[in-house]
């Protein structure tokens, strides 16, 4: 049994969501590029030195990483295979708590180090959009200190003091009675609740590259019985599954679904990569991140929803302010599924929402 060191480093180069090994950046590399020497020269190595290390991790591990075969270009072995398809997976899986770490570190370090800098706690769930935020807003002055959950849970935390910002997800305007309006009308209120413009996304099927089994609604994953990853409950994700195997007659049991819940769009799409299920509902995004085919299903918005208190603090007013500046649109707007969509343009419920009544507050 070989255990694992985790440790972190400052850099002012882009972040990193991965812990990264330099064994999986070599079979990666083998994998791509179809040879020993090919994999050397797209990493700026030597020959030598790529053949050295798999050959030392082979002893390592007892176990063959590559295919040796006289006169024939180097392939991964089966074992080599899995292992990089299982090293795929645990870093899709680990993909939000590492990012949690690594806001909470930030978070810490920029209190440090200028004592000015604006900070925001953000429960949200996971998105790529999200990320790629704290990138670029943390260039500017302004950490977000994000924590991924479901979008129920964020907007639980909300109301429980924990943040003063959650993200949470749903279609343009979900019916009054529902299953969206069922899971967030009790938690959301006008007078205390603001809502931001974020991002609109593609939502669908990720299934195997080439689409084998078929598969072009819900009612055809219920006939083929297809393995099926799922997200926990709780998350907006679900929610919308919910929603949409309700307008075709169809419920939760009747899928196939795998015994283990994925913690996001990535880790669903890294199972389906990985021949462990047949498809997962999940962001085009994250299906074409890794080379699987899509079927689109769904239009949502992702939006931010604040305590009206809040919405002239300093932080929030610098997160509306940044998702208002060309340079984040443009990021937005290029990426696969993605569209911006109103960002930092303050909304009411009501107004998005016309089915939100006021009246007493109900308990989440």
């Amino acid at each position: 049994m070989h255990s694992v060191h985790l440790q972190y480093t400052w850099s002012r180069l882009t972040r990193s969501d991965r812990v990264t090994h330099p064994l999986m950046d070599l079979l990666q590399a083998v994998a791509e590029h179809g040879s020993i020497s090919a994999a050397a020269r797209a990493m700026g190595l030597s020959y030598r030195h790529v053949w050295g290390e798999l050959k030392r991790w082979e002893q390592e591990l007892g176990q063959e990483l590559i295919v040796w075969e006289k006169g024939q270009s180097a392939r991964l072995s089966p074992f080599g295979t899995k292992l990089m398809w299982a090293e795929h997976q645990a870093q899709a899986r680990l993909s939000p708590q590492i990012q949690a770490l690594r806001a909470e570190l930030e978070r810490s370090f920029a209190v440090a180090f200028d004592p000015q800098a604006h900070v925001l706690t953000l429960y949200a769930s996971h998105d790529h959009a999200l990320t790629r935020l704290q990138d670029l807003s943390a260039a500017q002055g302004l950490h977000l200190d994000v924590r991924f959950c479901g979008s129920v849970d964020a907007i639980r935390a909300l109301n429980e003091g924990r943040c003063v910002m959650a993200g949470f997800h749903t279609r343009a305007q979900p019916e009054s009675g529902g299953i969206t309006a069922s899971h967030y009308r009790p938690l959301l209120q006008p007078g205390l609740h603001k809502v931001m413009g974020f991002a609109q996304r593609q939502m669908g099927l990720m299934v195997a590259p080439g689409n084998p089994m078929q598969l072009h609604n819900l009612a055809d994953v219920v006939k083929t019985q297809a393995r099926f990853a799922r997200r926990a409950q709780g998350t907006g994700t679900e929610v919308l599954l919910q929603e949409l195997l309700a307008e075709q007659g169809l419920s939760m049991p009747q899928l196939n679904s795998l015994p283990f819940e994925e913690p996001s769009h990535s880790a669903v799409a890294a199972t389906v990569a990985a021949g462990q299920a047949d498809l997962g509902l999940g962001l085009a995004w994250a299906a074409q991140q890794r080379g699987l085919g899509f079927v689109p299903l769904a239009q949502e918005h992702y939006r931010l929803v604040c305590l009206k208190s809040a919405l002239d603090s300093p932080a929030v007013l610098a997160l509306r302010q940044f998702l208002t500046t060309p340079e984040w649109r443009q990021h937005i707007d290029s990426w696969v599924g993605y569209a911006d969509d109103q960002g930092g343009q303050v909304q009411s419920l009501r107004a998005l929402f016309p089915w939100w009544k006021l009246g007493p507050r109900r308990k989440a």
